[in-house]
């Protein structure tokens, strides 16, 4: 059984019903039993697969990307390259292996920075990323980072950062809180009547469940702002909606499948949905200019994702490579090109994608 599962529940006992919010970041981060701070959330033997793990073309066009980016905001030198939420240092890897190749200036002007909150975490990326003889720095929070130009990678960053949601009755928004059953186990309950902030310009119908993200909105608000005051170049990449609407996206991943949410706190991972229109309008209220969302699919391959697949399949096992492309790219089944989509904030605008496309990609 979870060790925070009985703490979850003596709490709700003495104080009554949690927000959603609450239970996600003691589920996630509590430093003694959190899925994070204990687990090994990524690959074969962890619960989930993220795209910089499926393939080095991932992290290669996100490198090319990078360098494009920093001579479009004019060459700062020095500029932090940071990524927030580095997992196991894969794709940092492949993005310094990448840009140590396209431009020697980049490399030279470049201060790597890793934003982890996670000492396990921490101590992994050092050791993935010890052979490129780069001094690099740790930091627990953005705003620890030096006031210089950044360029920023991040991915599935957000989808990690905690909700909260609200359930129209048919007549008023009420919290959806975790509180205990008639036998003692985690359950959803409503909370008193609450208007939540950011709702859709839209009739809800009843049982309508609304996600609001305040926390989310809070970091995308402060990327924004560096940007927007010292320079450079955001990349994001997650999974979610172009557009804000009405739906339950909270859900739990153990073993790679789908588990009941609320069922073994801090032994499997919890993520929802990210809303790519609100983090869009909040990334441009912080001053910053903002692409469109984009289908993580159409912007791997207006970078060059079929070409470089190419080259790889040509140097080795072809079968292999076409399938990683087809997984980052595709729109079927267990398939990453539909379902994760990018946005890309900047201190200007860019001649790239996924700025330089006609549409938004819904």
């Amino acid at each position: 059984m979870s060790a925070l599962l009985p703490r979850i529940a003596a709490a709700i006992a003495g104080s009554g019903p949690m927000s959603v919010e609450r239970f996600w970041n003691i589920a996630l981060f509590d430093k003694d039993a959190g899925y994070y701070t204990t687990g090994t959330p990524i690959g074969a033997g962890g619960d989930f697969t993220t795209a910089p793990e499926i393939s080095q073309m991932f992290g290669e066009l996100v490198g090319a990307w990078l360098v494009a980016a920093w001579r479009e905001v004019g060459c700062p030198s020095p500029f932090l390259l940071a990524e927030f939420g580095p997992g196991r240092g894969t794709l940092m890897a492949d993005i310094l292996r990448t840009v140590m190749r396209l431009d020697l200036d980049f490399a030279k002007a470049m201060r790597v920075r890793l934003v982890e909150t996670s000492p396990r975490l921490s101590a992994m990326q050092a050791e993935r990323l010890a052979p490129f003889d780069l001094p690099l720095r740790h930091v627990e929070r953005l705003g620890q980072l030096e006031p210089l130009p950044l360029l920023l990678v991040a991915n599935e960053l957000f989808d990690a950062v905690a909700i909260r949601q609200y359930r129209f009755d048919g007549a008023n928004w009420r919290e959806r809180l975790v509180g205990l059953d008639a036998d003692g186990a985690l359950a959803f309950v409503d909370g008193p009547a609450s208007q939540p902030v950011g709702l859709p310009d839209k009739a809800p119908t009843k049982g309508a469940i609304f996600e609001s993200a305040p926390l989310r909105e809070a970091l995308a608000a402060e990327i924004g702002s560096h940007v927007t005051s010292h320079g450079g170049a955001v990349l994001v990449f997650d999974y979610g909606h172009a557009r804000s609407g009405f739906g339950d996206t909270l859900q739990a991943l153990r073993g790679h499948a789908f588990a009941p949410v609320l069922a073994d706190p801090g032994r499997q991972d919890i993520t929802s949905h990210v809303d790519f229109e609100r983090l869009g309008a909040v990334l441009g209220a912080a001053g910053a200019a903002v692409s469109p969302a984009m289908e993580q699919g159409a912007l791997l391959f207006a970078l060059g994702l079929a070409e470089r697949a190419k080259a790889l399949a040509r140097k080795g096992d072809p079968a292999s490579v076409e399938a990683a492309a087809r997984r980052l790219a595709g729109t079927g089944a267990g398939e990453m090109g539909a379902l994760f989509r990018a946005i890309a904030c900047a201190s200007r605008p860019l001649a790239l994608p996924p700025f330089a496309v006609a549409t938004a990609l819904d």
